[in-house]
């Protein structure tokens, strides 16, 4: 039986399915409304079922990665700077992720010359600023060849929060970038669309993200360099 205020729906053999569904995924359906006479109530016919919510946004994930794959955007494997002379690194001043970031380098390689360059990682101004970020600093290289890789990092979220890394125009960005591009975002699941287009990816994950500091940062207690700083310096753009 059909629960009060409740429109029962049916989808014909032939209907247009969108991506896999589950029971309990929201659905954007397109049909026509219809008398079923021998209850006496109204249904729904369903031409068309579409993912919604969520599911929406997984399936627009999938279509774009496959396209830009398809292109070659994800085709970076630069090899990353050893160790990096100044790296340079997009995230939010008051993350935990640059927290974490600092705490690897001066545990490590606290001769790496840090900048950080505040850019918001959440929101619809979230890509285009660090597009914006990454293009002037791509532009800046050429005045200071030293700074020879790029950090772009957040903590973890949901796909919601995460949104602005699954960004066509920014991955395009990364991609193009003449600085390699580590990007660390997320947790081990939360893979984006900006990690694909990075040279290197590494999850932000406890212990501090340390996925790429074997690859791009010795461990000054392997070095015979002396080593008398206590912390990663850090100063802003």
């Amino acid at each position: 039986m059909t629960a009060p205020g409740a429109l029962r729906a049916v989808s014909p053999a032939g209907a247009v399915r969108i991506g896999p569904m589950r029971d309990g995924d929201q659905v954007k359906l397109r049909g026509r409304v219809s008398l079923f006479e021998p209850r006496g109530d109204y249904q729904l016919i369903a031409d068309a079922v579409q993912a919604a919510g969520l599911g929406e946004l997984l399936a627009a994930y999938e279509r774009l990665k496959a396209q830009l794959e398809g292109e070659g955007v994800f085709a970076n494997t630069r090899p990353l700077p050893f160790p990096p002379r100044k790296l340079l690194i997009l995230s939010s001043a008051s993350g935990a992720a640059i927290r974490d970031v600092l705490a690897v380098l001066a545990a490590r390689w606290p001769l790496t010359d840090v900048t950080l360059i505040p850019v918001p990682v959440q929101g619809a101004e979230a890509a285009p600023a660090m597009i914006s970020a990454l293009a002037l600093l791509n532009r800046q290289t050429r005045l200071d060849p030293a700074q020879d890789a790029v950090l772009i990092t957040r903590g973890g979220g949901s796909l919601e929060d995460l949104w602005a890394f699954n960004n066509e125009h920014l991955a395009r960005a990364i991609f193009h970038s003449r600085l390699p591009v580590m990007s660390a975002v997320g947790h081990e699941v939360d893979v984006t669309l900006a990690d694909f287009a990075a040279d290197m990816r590494a999850p932000t994950l406890p212990p501090p993200p340390s996925g790429w500091c074997p690859t791009s940062t010795p461990s000054s207690a392997n070095s015979n360099r002396p080593n008398s700083a206590c912390s990663a310096p850090c100063k802003p753009a």
